[in-house]
């Protein structure tokens, strides 16, 4: 869904099950946001489920501090920004997971070092190399080190610094030191805008330096991103896209704006859902 959703809180969202759910919680949420409340037939309605399954929706997104119901809806309780991370894994997992596969294409065979940030997208990078051999990944992705630290022909190294609850990623002046002190071939980065007057942005300034000092010790950086990223720009400017060699996204991203991002250096690659998965 274009343009992500601020949500507070820190503790375990409710459990996505399929993207369909993962899609209906986030356009709730973003009704939300649009509307500042809403009535159970109006979801109903927008949705096309029943009754029911609405409000288990907004029961679940209630527990987890995320809105408030009233009698007959539900009301939003905080102005939005960036959707927390366990709930954006459901959104286009499909186009999200080829998009991943594509950039880990990009490896060259035989030993190698790469580092690997946060994001769904990112982490479906890491996912899709885990049976190679001879691979050192540094990451400051806590979801990303969970799913592959325990591969034994993986070598995975975590860098320090403080959780940034919303995306699971250690960012901060021990993270920043961590990259600052080592040297990768390729740098696989999500983000939550791509577009050629602002570069590559992210919501939050200090999770943005951190993924500079990634960009700044890597020979290559890649940048996977759906297309709702195409265009946008948001807060914290990451690096302008003279930093970025290669951008990974799928079909439904604006031509115009691709074609713009082009003309600044960047090579483009653009998946399509008939890739197959």
């Amino acid at each position: 869904m274009p343009g992500g959703h601020a949500l507070g809180g820190s503790e375990a969202l409710p459990r996505a099950g399929s993207g369909k759910r993962a899609d209906r919680l986030v356009t709730i949420l973003g009704v939300l946001n649009e509307r500042g409340d809403v009535s159970l037939q109006d979801l109903v309605t927008e949705l096309g489920v029943s009754v029911a399954t609405v409000r288990r929706d907004l029961a679940d997104l209630e527990g987890q501090g995320l809105l408030s119901r009233t009698h007959g809806g539900a009301r939003v309780l905080a102005p939005a920004l960036e959707l927390p991370v366990r709930l954006r894994a459901g959104q286009s997992h499909q186009v999200k997971q080829l998009i991943a596969r594509r950039a880990a294409t990009f490896l060259p065979e035989g030993p190698f070092a790469i580092a690997i940030g946060g994001g769904t997208t990112a982490a479906g990078v890491a996912r899709a190399l885990i049976f190679r051999t001879d691979l050192t990944i540094v990451t400051n992705s806590l979801t990303t080190a969970t799913e592959i630290g325990s591969r034994p022909n993986l070598r995975v190294m975590m860098t320090g610094g403080l959780i940034r609850a919303n995306s699971f990623e250690l960012v901060g002046a021990l993270a920043e030191n961590s990259f600052a002190s080592i040297n990768v071939g390729m740098a696989i980065l999500g983000v939550d805008g791509v577009s050629a007057e602002g570069g590559i942005t992210t919501h939050d300034e200090t999770e943005a330096r951190t993924n500079a000092a990634m960009i700044r010790h890597a020979q290559r950086t890649v940048v996977v991103a759906d297309s709702s990223k195409i265009g946008r720009i948001t807060l914290a400017k990451v690096a302008g896209l003279e930093s970025v060699g290669d951008l990974v996204t799928d079909s439904a991203a604006p031509a115009e704006e691709l074609q713009r991002i082009r003309t600044l250096g960047t090579r483009v690659h653009v998946v399509t859902v008939q890739d197959g998965v």
